[in-house]
Formats: structure tokens, C-alpha cells, sequence
């Protein structure tokens, strides 16, 4: 069990210590995408939503997601973030909204995980927005792209061993 750095030579869970690892520059981006109906897409383009602007809706929601990330993820650090935003990629053609997510802090430790509870806290409240329209919508493909800083290094998704 010593390869898992959130379990403990007992087989309890616990939270890493970080407190004597230096603090560093620390960026991290995620993204995920979410398929709908070619009615509901071109209801969130025409802003023609009932509920309201979806992207701007869903943008305040992926940036709180990631703020609270340690409040739904049991063994994370809270971390002060130094910046978040959130993207939308409109993908006409295969009636897709693609969310990014792009999180950073000066911290101990990596800001992977807020980088992704953002995108998904973001799709999820599309889903939320639209439902009335298409309830059969799928969330897709959520994963890490890129981070950086800290000590294992430079990681790009789809780069074998992150290099």
C-alpha cells in the first residue's frame, strides 16, 4: 500500500501532509464536453434558454466548483486560488458545448483536482439549464489536459508519461 500517498501503513485513509514541501507556481486545465440535440444547442447559442444565459450561468458555477473543491472531495486541501476561468467551445457540428477550465494557485499542492471539479460543476449545470429541451444530453470525456509546476513536473494529455 506504500504506492497510495492517501493511505496510510494501516489501510486508513489520510490527508498527505504537505506542510514541508515548498510552495510553487501551480496551473492546472480540464475539460469535458456535453451532447445534445441540435434544438437544444441552437437554444443555448440564440440564448433562447428559459432559465436564462447557460455559458454565463454555467461560467460562475465552474469557477465555484472549483473554489469549493475540497468541501466534495474528501481528502483535498483547501487551496487559495490565484485565478479561474472557464471557456465554452461551441461545436456546431456535433452539437457539443466543450468547457475548459483553467485553474491557478502558489501552493504545496497541484490544482488538478479544482481544475476538474470546475469543468464538471460547469457541464453539469448546463445539463441543469437544459433539461426542459433534451433530457438525453451526455457528458463526455472529462479529463485533465495539461499541468504545471510542482514536483512531478509538465504533464500534457495524450504525451506518454507527460513529456
Amino acid at each position: 500500500m506504500s504506492d497510495f500517498t492517501h493511505i496510510d501503513k494501516k489501510g486508513a485513509a489520510v490527508m498527505v501532509d504537505v506542510g514541508k514541501k515548498s510552495e510553487t507556481e501551480r496551473e492546472a486545465s480540464a475539460c469535458g464536453r456535453i451532447r445534445m440535440s441540435a434544438e437544444c444547442f441552437k437554444a443555448v447559442c440564440e440564448s433562447a434558454v428559459k432559465k436564462g444565459d447557460v455559458t454565463a450561468v454555467a461560467r460562475i458555477a465552474g469557477i465555484m466548483g472549483a473554489k469549493k473543491t475540497s468541501d466534495i472531495i474528501p481528502l483535498c486541501h483547501p487551496l487559495s486560488l490565484t485565478k479561474c476561468t472557464v471557456d465554452f467551445i461551441m461545436h456546431e457540428q456535433d452539437c457539443e458545448i466543450e468547457a475548459v477550465c483553467t485553474v491557478k494557485c502558489t501552493g504545496r499542492t497541484g490544482v488538478e483536482m479544482e481544475a476538474l471539479s470546475g469543468v464538471s460543476a460547469a457541464l453539469l449545470t448546463v445539463y441543469d439549464m437544459c433539461k426542459a429541451i433534451d433530457r438525453s444530453m451526455t457528458i463526455t470525456d472529462i479529463h485533465l489536459e495539461e499541468k504545471k509546476g510542482g514536483k512531478s513536473g509538465h504533464f500534457v494529455y495524450g504525451r506518454e508519461n507527460g513529456k
